[in-house]
């Protein structure tokens, strides 16, 4: 079996108009499509986000039946999905943007690794999300 590529990651928020907001707005990723889920009791949001897609699901706070998912551990970390890194040109460009729309960003650091710049900072919920040159 050989698989070829990853399609989507699949994220699920607490608050669906503030994640929206964060990734739509603020990060800039273009909507593929939007679909309110009453069988699910939710809305999931596909964005465009280079060759995959990401996908968010969550439940408006103005709704009747919202049920919050349980927080995201952070530390001890848990098994699972550790952060999504996404790869950019100039992390310090992108860092310097993120910072002016009031967004934390770590301090950028050196991968001994890969040999290449990388941050971290977070979405609405707390996901760690990297800037990877």
């Amino acid at each position: 079996m050989k698989l070829r590529a990853v399609h989507h990651v699949a994220i699920i928020v607490s608050d669906y108009d503030k994640s929206r907001d964060f990734y739509v707005n603020k990060l800039g990723f273009e909507i593929i499509r939007e679909n309110h889920r009453p069988h699910k009791q939710d809305y999931k949001l596909d964005l465009k986000c280079g060759d995959i897609e990401l996908e968010i699901f969550g439940n408006k706070l103005t709704a009747t039946d919202y049920q919050a998912p349980p927080k995201r551990l952070a530390y001890p970390e848990a098994a699972g999905l550790r952060h999504l890194a996404f790869a950019v040109d100039d992390v310090e460009a992108y860092k310097k943007e993120l910072e002016a729309m009031g967004i934390f960003v770590e301090p950028v650091r050196y991968d001994d690794y890969t040999h290449k710049k990388l941050t971290f900072f977070f979405d609405p919920d707390g996901l760690p999300l990297e800037l990877h040159e």
